[in-house]
C-alpha cells in the first residue's frame, strides 16, 4: 500500500488489515479443520443448525414474498407463533439482510458469509477505535484489531451464535460514541450508533453498553478534566445511551414481553470455573463450552501483561488500564456481577457470554502498550515470565491438550521476535534522527520512565514531548525541530505562503482530524484526540525528516535497514497471529462436533421435502405437516409447511403445555417443540397433509433407511370450526387438561374416540418390575444388562379390534414395536433424557382378537406411565370430523396477523381458530368493538350469541406499543434538541468569537 495512500487515511487503512487478516484466518480455520464450505464437515452444530440457518430461511422467503405469514405472525412454526420477538432476536441485524443475494438453497452459505462480514467488521471497528484512543502505527492497530476480531469468545462461541457478534461489532463502536460525547460532538450520530446496536441484538448489546460505560469510566479519570467538565461528559454519554435505546424500544420492548410470555425453561445457577481453566482459556488452541473463550493472540497477551512495567507510558495509564482488566476479569467469577453482566438471570448453556468485553479490553490495553513505543526488553522478560506463569497453572487444566504447546511456543517466539525487531526499528530511527540534529541518543535498552511528577500523563505541544522518556521521546524532539527548520527553509526559498511543515494543515495519520482545536487543551497522555506526534513514538520506518533528493547514500541505506527491519516484523507479528488465531479455530471447530449436536446442510433431503411440502400446500384450508422426522428443530422454516414444531428462546408457554398434554415431544427444557403425528392432534389442527421422511442419515443414531419421501392426507376440518358453549365457571384454559394425552385430545377435538386399556408390564424373564418412584405414576423398564437379551421387556393391553395402537412414555428411552398386526408393524422411536421427552406415537393396527403385545428395548432405565396405551377409533374419528366440517367455518382467510372467517348463520356457542392463544390476540364477532381473545385449552376462542355470521382476529405483539411510545418520545426529544443545536450554532455563525491562536503542529508521517 502507497504512503501516498496511507497519508491522511490510516484509520481506513487500519480498518480494512484487520478486516483482511480476520477473514484470512477464520477461512484458513475452516479450511484446515475441512469444514463447511471448503470442507465435507457440518458447521450447522447446535442452535447454529436448529435455529440460526432456519431463521435466516425464513427470512429469505419473507423478503421474497413466499413465507406464511409476516411481521407480526409466524403461521409455517408452532401452529402460529408471534414472530417479531424472534425477528428482534435473531433476524434484527442489518447483515442479515443479505440472505437476499442468495439462492434459497444456499442458506447455510449465506450464514456462514454473514458470519464472516460481522467478525470481519469488528475487527474493522476495534482497528479503528484504537487509533482514535491514540496515534500509533496503523498496521499494529489493524492487528490488534484482528486480534479482537478474532477472540476466542468470537471463534468458540460466537462463530455458531451469529447473533451474538452484533455484540462484537458494537462494543467498539459504542466506545467511539463515548469519545465523542468526552468532545460534546457527533451526538446524533451518537444515538443512531447506540439505537442500531440495540437493535441489531439487544442481548449482547446490553453487555457491550456495560462494557463501553466502564472504558468511558476510565477515560474520564485519565484525562484529568475538571470535575464539572467530566459530569458533563458523562451526562452527554448517558442522554445518548438513553435516547438510543429508546429509538430501539419498539422491538426491545416486544422482545422483552415475548421473554415474559415463554416457556420458563430451567432455572440455573452459575458456578464460577476453576482458576486454571480460566487461565488456559488464554491460551491459543484451548476449547471448553463453559469456560471464558479468552484467547486474544499471544502478541496481544504479552503488550497487555508489559503494560504495567511500560515505564514509558505514564503510571495512571499504566494503573487505570490494567485495574480495569484485572477488575472485569475477576467479575467473570462473581455470582452478583455476573448476574448483571447477563441481566440478572443466569443463561442457558454458556455462562461466560460477557466475555467478549474482556477481551476488547485486553486489546485497548495492548494497544497502549504498544503506543508508547515497544517495550523495553525488561518489561517484555517480565511479561513473558507472567505468560509462563500462566502456562504452568493452566497445564493442570484438563482443557490444555499436548498440541497447545507447540502452537504456544511457536506464537511466543514469534511475538518477541516481532516486538524486539519493531524496537531495533525504533532505535535505529532515534539514531538516524539524532546524528542529522546533534541530539545524544540513549541506549537502546533504556527504560527510564516518566518523571516523578507526570503521574497524569503527558501533555500536548513541546512540553509533552520534552518529557517523554527513551527512544520515543528523542525522535519526537528530533523530528520536531527538524520540520521546524524545514518551513523555515521553505520560507526562505519563497515556498508558497511560507506554512511550516508541522502546521496543523498536515496533521493527518496518527491524530484524529476533524477534531478542531481538542489539541490544544492540553489532556492526558491517555486521550488521543487531536494530538502531534507529540503524543506516541517515532513510527517505524518513517525516516528522516531530511531525507530527501540530497540525502547521503549512508542515509539512505539506514533508511533501508530501517524500513526492512519493521517490515520484517510486520510480517513475524502477523504470521504468529494468523497462524494461532487460525489453529485456535480450527480445534474449536472440531471439537464442537464432539460435544455438540450436529445437522447436516441443505441438501438433497431438504430439497425433496420442500417439493413435497410445495406440491401438497393448501393453506390456509388446510396445514401440511414437515413431518415427525425432523431434520433440524425447525423444519417448517426450512422446507415450508405449517406444522407443530418450533424452536426459539421464545417458544410460548402456552404452546408447550398444550403440546405436552396431547403427548407431544420436546427437547431443550420444552422450548422445542415437535411434531406430533396423530390422526387426533392432525383433525384438531387442521393438517390435512402430512409428509413422511426416513430418519435423518446424517444422524449416526438413526437406523440406516433410505426410503422415499412420502405424503399422506386426511379429510380435516377447517382452521375455524364451531364448538358447544362451556358452563360460565368451567375451566378452558391450560391448566383444565388432566394426565392422560388421549383424553386432552378428546376435550379439544369435542369427542370420546380413545379406549384407554389396564396394562401389564413385565421384565425379560417375565417379572413384574417395580413402580417409578416420585411423581411420575407408571412402571419402571430398565434396559437388558446383556446386548442380547433373549428376551425383552413386554407391555400387554386389550384394544377393540382394528383400532390404532399409540404408545405415549414420555420418559422412556428404546424403541418400541408390535408383535402380533395384520399390517406392517411400525417402530417407535423414543429418546427422553434431563432436557427432553419423547412424543406419543403410532405402533400400528390391533388385531382381530383385541390382544396388543408391545416389545420393548431400552436403552436406559425409564418409565411406563399408567395409562401409556390409546386405542384408536378411526371410524368415530371420521365422524368427529365430519360434524366440526358441517358447522365449522365456510371460508377463512389469513393474512399475517389477522384472521377472517365466514360462519354459518345462527351458529352459536365458541368459534374456535386452530392456533394457540398466545399473549397479543384480539377478536371481534361481525363488527363488535376487538377484546382480549378467549382461551379454549390452549386455543383461540370467540363467543358466538347466534347473530354473527363472521369473526375476526387480529394480533398485537406486547409491548408494541408501550415501544412506539417511548420510541416516539425519543425521537421527539432527538428532533427538539438537534433544533436547538442548529438554532444555537447559526447564531454563533451570526456572532462569532474570537479565539487565539493556535500553534501549529507538525506533520505526522506515515509509517510501516
Amino acid at each position: 500500500m502507497k504512503r501516498s495512500i496511507l497519508r491522511g487515511t490510516p484509520r481506513r487503512a487500519a480498518a480494512l488489515l484487520a478486516a483482511a487478516l480476520t477473514v484470512t484466518a477464520f477461512c484458513a480455520a475452516d479450511a484446515v479443520a475441512r469444514s463447511y464450505p471448503f470442507g465435507p464437515r457440518t458447521r450447522a452444530v447446535n442452535d447454529l443448525g436448529n435455529q440460526y440457518v432456519p431463521f435466516h430461511a425464513h427470512l429469505w422467503d419473507l423478503l421474497h414474498g413466499r413465507s406464511d405469514g409476516g411481521l407480526l405472525v409466524n403461521w409455517q412454526s408452532g401452529f402460529g407463533s408471534s414472530f417479531l420477538p424472534d425477528l428482534g432476536t435473531y433476524l434484527s441485524s442489518p447483515f442479515a439482510l443479505l440472505v437476499v443475494v442468495f439462492p434459497r438453497d444456499e442458506i447455510d452459505l449465506a450464514v456462514y458469509v454473514i458470519t464472516v462480514l460481522k467478525t470481519a467488521c469488528a475487527g474493522a471497528a476495534m482497528a479503528w477505535l484504537l487509533l482514535r484512543l491514540r496515534p500509533g502505527r496503523w498496521w499494529a492497530a489493524g492487528l490488534l484489531g484482528a486480534a479482537y476480531a478474532l477472540c476466542g469468545w468470537s471463534l468458540a462461541d460466537a462463530s455458531y451464535n451469529p447473533m451474538w457478534l452484533d455484540g462484537l461489532v458494537a462494543l467498539p463502536l459504542l466506545c467511539l460514541v463515548g469519545e465523542w460525547a468526552l468532545d460534546g460532538r457527533r451526538r446524533l450520530l451518537g444515538v443512531l450508533v447506540v439505537a442500531l446496536a440495540w437493535i441489531a441484538n439487544f442481548y449482547t448489546a446490553y453487555m457491550a453498553t456495560l462494557g463501553a460505560g466502564l472504558f468511558l469510566l476510565l477515560r474520564l479519570w485519565l484525562s484529568g478534566l475538571p470535575r464539572r467538565r467530566a459530569l458533563a461528559a458523562a451526562g452527554r454519554a448517558t442522554a445518548t445511551v438513553a435516547l438510543g435505546v429508546g429509538l430501539a424500544a419498539p422491538l426491545v420492548t416486544v422482545v422483552y414481553f415475548g421473554t415474559k410470555h415463554a416457556y420458563p425453561g430451567r432455572v440455573t445457577h452459575f458456578t464460577p470455573v476453576a482458576t486454571q481453566d480460566l487461565l488456559a482459556r488464554l491460551l491459543p488452541t484451548t476449547y471448553g463450552f463453559a469456560s471464558p473463550a479468552l484467547f486474544v493472540g499471544t502478541t496481544a497477551l504479552l503488550l497487555a501483561l508489559a503494560l504495567p512495567f511500560h515505564r514509558a507510558a505514564p503510571v495512571r495509564v499504566r494503573a487505570g488500564w490494567s485495574l480495569l482488566v484485572a477488575a472485569v476479569a475477576l467479575s467473570l467469577q462473581w455470582t452478583p456481577t455476573h448476574l448483571a453482566w447477563h441481566a440478572f438471570a443466569t443463561p442457558n448453556g454458556s455462562p461466560y457470554r460477557q466475555t467478549f468485553v474482556l477481551c476488547a479490553l485486553l486489546v485497548v490495553a495492548a494497544w497502549h502498550t504498544l503506543s508508547y513505543g515497544v517495550p523495553a526488553p525488561r518489561a517484555l522478560a517480565t511479561a513473558t515470565a507472567l505468560l509462563a506463569l500462566v502456562a504452568a497453572v493452566a497445564s493442570r487444566s484438563g482443557l490444555v491438550h499436548a498440541y497447545a504447546w507447540p502452537v504456544l511456543l511457536l506464537s511466543t517466539a514469534g511475538a518477541l521476535t516481532g516486538l524486539l525487531l519493531l524496537r531495533r526499528a525504533e532505535a535505529a530511527e532515534a539514531a538516524e534522527a539524532a546524528g542529522a540534529g546533534g541530539v545524544t541518543v540513549p541506549e537502546a535498552g533504556d527504560g527510564r520512565g516518566a518523571e516523578a511528577g507526570d503521574t497524569t500523563g503527558d501533555t500536548t505541544g513541546d512540553t509533552g514531548a520534552a518529557r517523554r522518556p527513551g527512544l520515543a521521546g528523542l525522535a519526537v524532539r528530533v523530528r520536531r525541530a527538524e520540520a521546524v527548520r524545514s518551513g523555515a527553509a521553505a520560507t526562505a526559498s519563497g515556498g508558497g505562503s511560507g506554512r511550516a511543515a508541522g502546521s496543523s494543515a498536515d496533521v493527518d495519520d496518527g491524530c484524529d482530524a476533524d477534531h478542531g482545536h481538542a489539541a490544544d487543551h492540553g489532556r492526558e497522555a491517555g486521550d488521543g484526540r487531536g494530538r502531534g506526534v507529540g503524543e506516541g513514538p517515532a513510527p517505524a520506518g518513517a525516516g528522516a525528516a531530511t531525507a530527501g533528493r540530497g540525502e547521503p547514500r549512508a542515509g539512505r541505506a539506514g533508511a533501508r535497514r530501517r524500513v526492512g527491519l519493521a517490515g520484517l516484523a510486520v510480517v513475524v507479528l502477523v504470521g504468529a497471529q494468523l497462524g494461532e488465531a487460525a489453529a485456535t479455530s480450527a480445534v474449536a471447530t472440531r471439537l464442537r462436533l464432539n460435544h455438540l449436536d450436529d445437522y447436516a446442510s441443505w441438501g438433497d433431503r431438504q430439497r425433496e421435502q420442500a417439493k413435497a411440502v410445495s406440491e401438497a400446500d393448501g393453506w390456509p384450508a388446510h396445514r401440511t405437516d414437515p413431518g415427525r422426522e425432523q431434520t433440524v428443530g425447525n423444519d417448517p422454516m426450512v422446507v415450508g409447511g405449517q406444522g407443530a414444531q418450533y424452536y426459539s428462546s421464545l417458544t410460548a408457554d402456552v404452546l408447550s403445555r398444550t403440546l405436552t398434554a396431547l403427548g407431544g415431544g420436546w427437547t431443550s427444557r420444552g422450548r422445542n417443540v415437535q411434531s406430533l403425528d396423530n390422526a387426533v392432534t392432525d383433525a384438531v389442527f387442521s393438517v390435512g397433509a402430512r409428509v413422511h421422511s426416513p430418519p435423518d442419515q446424517h444422524q449416526r443414531w438413526n437406523p440406516r433407511d433410505r426410503g422415499p419421501v412420502t405424503v399422506s392426507r386426511q379429510d380435516v376440518p377447517p382452521l375455524v370450526t364451531v364448538r358447544p358453549a362451556t358452563a360460565p365457571d368451567a375451566r378452558t384454559g391450560v391448566s383444565a387438561f388432566g394426565p392422560s394425552p388421549y383424553r386432552n385430545q378428546e376435550l379439544l377435538l369435542g369427542s370420546r374416540v380413545y379406549t384407554v386399556p389396564a396394562l401389564t408390564v413385565r421384565t425379560g424373564d417375565g417379572a413384574r418390575p417395580a413402580r417409578a418412584p416420585g411423581d411420575r405414576p407408571g412402571t419402571l423398564v430398565e434396559a437388558p444388562r446383556a446386548k442380547a437379551a433373549a428376551h425383552r421387556p413386554t407391555i400387554d393391553a386389550q384394544c377393540p379390534a382394528r383400532s390404532e395402537v399409540y404408545l405415549w412414555a414420555p420418559h422412556y428411552s428404546g424403541t418400541a414395536r408390535l408383535t402380533d398386526s395384520p399390517a406392517k408393524p411400525l417402530t417407535g422411536r423414543f429418546t427422553s433424557d434431563a432436557a427432553k421427552i419423547a412424543a406419543m406415537q403410532r405402533l400400528g393396527t390391533a388385531p382381530v382378537s383385541g390382544h396388543v403385545r408391545i416389545e420393548l428395548a431400552p436403552t436406559r432405565t425409564g418409565t411406563v406411565p399408567d395409562g401409556a396405551v390409546g386405542c384408536l377409533d378411526t371410524a368415530r374419528l371420521r365422524t368427529a370430523v365430519r360434524g366440526l366440517k358441517a358447522t365449522g367455518a365456510e371460508e377463512v382467510t389469513v393474512s399475517d396477523g389477522t384472521v377472517r372467517a365466514r360462519l354459518p348463520a345462527g351458529s352459536t356457542g365458541t368459534a374456535v381458530i386452530a392456533a394457540p392463544r398466545i399473549a397479543g390476540w384480539r377478536c371481534a364477532a361481525d363488527g363488535a368493538a376487538a377484546e382480549p381473545a378467549r382461551t379454549h385449552f390452549g386455543l383461540i376462542a370467540v363467543p358466538l350469541d347466534g347473530s354473527a355470521t363472521s369473526v375476526t382476529c387480529t394480533f398485537h405483539p406486547p409491548g408494541l406499543r408501550l415501544g412506539a411510545a417511548v420510541g416516539g418520545a425519543s425521537l421527539l426529544t432527538l428532533v427538539l434538541l438537534g433544533t436547538l443545536t442548529a438554532v444555537r450554532r447559526r447564531r454563533t455563525a451570526r456572532h462569532p468569537a474570537l479565539h487565539p491562536a493556535t500553534r501549529p503542529r507538525e506533520r505526522i508521517t506515515s509509517a510501516l
